[in-house]
């Protein structure tokens, strides 16, 4: 087995309890049972297989994380799948923070299960502004489809060989109208109010009734 003394230690600086421990000796002392369970499950396989110059394993929340370059994510998460000591065979969600000063803007987070282990893991990725795109995860899981479809409609992360990359929630058109550049709702730049004349909204016929009598008229909404 590995040593995983500098690999459970998290790199996460909101991780007090990794900060405040004196070692991994302590942070295993006041681990729970289910959290050490996923890391003993976990951790030395996917550092046999992939070292951990590749990987990057964390804890946060009594959580475990592993962090992978964006050229590596298929074959660690198809490993987690098909492993016969893992089998993370259902994807629970996608999803993409943006902490927009970063150099790595964006982190794509994995959400996965283990249904007959009965633990979880995620999967985190970071990407740069300039290039926010990463591998479809569509050819392991059916159903990354919409997940990925809505993590590009509200933050824009390109998911390269996606069957069907397009808008959610979004119009395809929504765009800057003086720039003609794709809006990205949940991209930290984008006004809390909203973008003017991004998007036209419909007209709609409202009524109020008033006493015995009734007003009729049209309101945009």
């Amino acid at each position: 087995m590995p040593d995983l003394s500098n690999e459970l230690s998290s790199h996460d600086e909101l991780d007090a309890t990794a900060a405040e421990a004196p070692g991994a000796e302590g942070i295993a002392a006041t681990r729970p049972e289910r959290l050490s369970k996923v890391i003993d499950a976990v951790v030395p396989p996917v550092l046999d297989q992939f070292g951990s110059e590749v990987v990057r394993t964390t804890t946060y929340r009594d959580e475990l994380s592993l962090y992978v370059p964006r050229e590596h994510l298929l074959s660690l998460v198809s490993f987690l799948k098909t492993h016969p000591d893992l089998q993370f065979t259902m994807l629970k969600d996608v999803l993409a923070i943006d902490w927009n000063r970063r150099k790595e803007r964006f982190q794509v987070n994995y959400n996965l299960y283990s249904i007959p282990k009965k633990m979880r893991v995620q999967v985190r990725v970071m990407l740069e502004q300039n290039d926010p795109s990463i591998d479809s995860l569509c050819e392991l899981y059916r159903g990354a489809d919409w997940y990925e479809r809505e993590t590009y409609d509200m933050h824009g992360i390109i998911f390269d060989n996606h069957p069907d990359l397009r808008r959610m929630y979004m119009p395809e058109d929504f765009v800057d109208p003086e720039t003609g550049d794709p809006l990205y709702p949940l991209r930290k730049e984008f006004p809390v109010m909203g973008v003017p004349d991004s998007m036209p909204l419909p007209e709609r016929e409202i009524s109020r009734e008033q006493g015995n009598g009734s007003t009729h008229g049209t309101a945009h909404k």
